[in-house]
């Protein structure tokens, strides 16, 4: 059938960080609220720049990750997973235009976004799945992912993270000399799915549930790949808020250095892009293992929960 491998996952943020207290008055949040952010959700810094046109954002992660393509390979299918639904005019198709800019006109290209910020991991599985059905030998699919926090209804989740810009992109293929992916495994809750429009019961209910019903998502993507969860280095998860992860870890009744927590107070929550960011965080100050297991961990809203097991092998920058 082939292993999915992820042959080069690579990450981008723009220069311009700000304090959440410098985006109170612009997101309606009060002294207090802005208290409650830094003090219990582990909020401080984040990358936010108005200024930056969606490409610019997009490009960089993409084009690094598509120059480890090895001489000789090709890609079949470029896929942008997103998590808000309507980023662009609706004349512009931003994967097809991604696909132009990087000198893939000829590829087929799509985008992905019914399972909010756990697409990107979705889009590795789909793209894997479509390089396998083909049964070609020497395709090579590139997932972008990233998008810009454009307005005020977009960047604050209430009560639950304030979002940032980023981008990410992740060059993949079937049997290659990459990370090996042994399994993704996503729960979604439907009952959760009008997020803006739940009541206050309901909002309390998914909060409740939010780590227990993680937690079980986490242990089956380790036991659908062969593994306990003692046999994973580290969990890789996305940056929604500390608290949420606290109520994960007592869930899994695991220590907190079992989780790399370091960027929510540098970055925020971004989107999709927050696992790929963490995992060249580690990367690049050397802290991914040859041969060890982490597991790669987001939560859309809708509400989907999603984990990737997935073995690290060690690569020489191609760049």
């Amino acid at each position: 059938m082939g292993a999915t491998t992820l042959e080069r996952i690579e990450s981008f943020v723009p220069e311009r960080s700000v304090r959440i207290e410098e985006l109170g008055e612009h997101l309606g949040l009060r002294r207090a609220e802005l208290g409650v952010f830094r003090k219990f959700y582990g909020l401080d810094t984040l990358r936010f720049d108005p200024g930056m046109d969606l490409f610019e954002l997009l490009l960089p992660a993409a084009k690094r990750a598509l120059a480890a393509l090895p001489a000789g390979g090709r890609i079949d299918r470029l896929v942008f997973a997103h998590t808000t639904q309507a980023l662009a005019p609706a004349d512009v198709d931003i994967a097809q235009e991604l696909a132009r800019r990087l000198g893939l006109a000829d590829v087929e290209a799509f985008a992905l976004s019914h399972q909010a910020c756990v697409s990107s991991l979705g889009a590795i599985d789909v793209a894997a799945e479509l390089l396998r059905a083909e049964g070609a030998t020497g395709g090579y699919a590139l997932m972008v992912t990233g998008e810009r926090a454009f307005s005020p209804i977009v960047q604050l989740i209430p009560n639950t993270a304030i979002m940032a810009d980023a981008a990410a992109a992740c060059l993949l293929t079937l049997d290659g000399g990459g990370d090996v992916v042994h399994s993704f495994v996503t729960k979604t809750l439907g009952q959760y799915a009008e997020w803006l429009a739940l009541t206050p019961e309901q909002n309390t209910e998914f909060g409740e549930l939010y780590g227990p019903r993680l937690a079980e998502v986490i242990l089956e993507s380790v036991a659908e790949a062969g593994f306990g969860f003692d046999d994973i280095e580290l969990v890789i998860p996305h940056n929604v808020n500390a608290l949420a992860w606290r109520q994960t870890m007592k869930a899994l009744d695991a220590p907190a250095d079992r989780f790399f927590l370091e960027n929510i107070p540098k970055l925020s929550h971004c989107f999709s892009s927050d696992v790929f960011l963490n995992y060249t965080t580690l990367r690049e100050s050397g802290r991914l293992v040859d041969g060890a297991r982490y597991v790669l961990v987001t939560v859309g809203l809708g509400a989907t929960f999603g984990a990737m097991v997935i073995t690290h092998r060690a690569q020489d920058n191609p760049a």
